[in-house]
């Protein structure tokens, strides 16, 4: 069994956060130290701790990230535009919570944003 996160109890709502998006499955609330001006993180409500843990019987939810990421993107208006979705994996690249989760970033250009291009 995974180890309880930060992201677990942003879940429950036992932690302030500004929610954007939940359902059964997943939730989704702003980045509390946003490199975009629109900076959400995506999550399973499952704790699966990286990548790396994903299973085959998780493909269902993981695609359900990407669902609900464009429906946010639609929903703030700019989606059309463009957005970047990013997963970090262990310690090396740049995973700080060891929770699976997706980075929204939109709502302006990018390309300037020193991530990969």
């Amino acid at each position: 069994m995974a180890e309880e996160t930060i992201f677990s109890k942003i879940i429950r709502h036992e932690i302030p956060s500004e929610i954007v998006y939940q359902d059964d499955f997943v939730t989704a609330f702003k980045d509390i130290a946003p490199k975009a001006k629109v900076h959400i993180l995506i999550i399973p409500n499952k704790v699966i701790p990286s990548v790396n843990e994903i299973e085959p019987e998780d493909e269902i939810l993981v695609g359900k990230l990407f669902t609900v990421a464009k429906k946010i993107a639609k929903d703030l208006g700019f989606a059309e535009n463009g957005y970047r979705l990013i997963f970090n994996c262990g310690r090396d690249g740049g995973q700080e919570v060891a929770h699976l989760h997706m980075h929204l970033l939109g709502g302006e250009p990018l390309h300037s944003k020193g991530f990969c291009n």
